[in-house]
């Protein structure tokens, strides 16, 4: 039996929250540690210096993903509930102005002045915040933040992201590692863009050239940098 709950649980939007993170991690932790490894590897005749730094990156990239993200998304929460409040206090002191605000809303989707208004006092009269916060501020439980789920996402999926090209690093020959490390990368990107698109249901083909072009620029100019700045060590 199709119900409103299980219907809406089909829809992509509900993952969007920790996809967007997870996949800002993963990308992040791939392109930067890659672009990390590679520069080095481009002024180092030894694998010592190039894992050094690739380790390094990974423990501090993945820190330092968790806590901007958490920061970030707590400070949209912070905002969502500084609305939240403000919205009870002008229920309380302007219930008329605040009953006809949402009418206004419900007219400009659509409806009638009089069947506006009607929605607007039934909404109201069973829960006229919760009708505000939805309707008037767009605040719901799909796109509400989570700052610890994001975090959370965005620490973990960073250091799978970052542990590829660890790997490379480990394993690939110290001669023209940068080359093997470009190679690897790229196919770890086509990866993390074909399954980031078929888990949010995009274009596959779109999302493997978005970021397989911005994961290359990046790794292009760290090298270049390399080669630029670096001395053999």
């Amino acid at each position: 039996m199709i119900t409103i709950e299980n219907y809406l649980e089909q829809h992509y939007i509900h993952k969007s929250n920790w996809l967007r993170a997870a996949v800002l991690g993963a990308n992040d932790g791939i392109i930067s540690i890659s672009s990390l490894a590679i520069g080095v590897a481009a002024a180092s005749s030894t694998r010592e210096p190039i894992l050094l730094a690739t380790v390094a990156g990974l423990v501090a990239g993945a820190l330092s993903m968790s806590a901007g993200e958490y920061v970030s998304v707590s400070s949209q929460t912070d905002t969502e509930k500084a609305d939240i409040e403000r919205e009870k206090a002008e229920l309380k002191t302007m219930p008329e102005e605040e009953l006809q605000i949402l009418a206004q809303i419900y007219e400009r989707r659509g409806l009638t002045k009089e069947t506006a208004m009607q929605v607007a006092i039934e909404l109201s009269e069973k829960d006229a915040l919760a009708a505000h916060i939805r309707d008037e501020l767009g605040i719901n439980e799909v796109s509400k933040a989570n700052p610890i789920q994001a975090a959370m996402a965005s620490g973990a999926a960073f250091t799978v992201g970052g542990l590829m090209p660890l790997l490379v690093v480990l394993f690939a020959p110290v001669k023209h590692m940068e080359y093997w490390l470009y190679g690897a990368t790229l196919i770890f990107l086509m990866i993390l863009g074909a399954k980031a698109a078929k888990t949010g249901g995009s274009n596959i083909t779109k999302a493997i050239v978005r970021i397989t072009i911005w994961g290359s620029i990046a790794m292009g100019l760290s090298a270049l940098v390399g080669y630029l700045f670096g001395v053999n060590v």
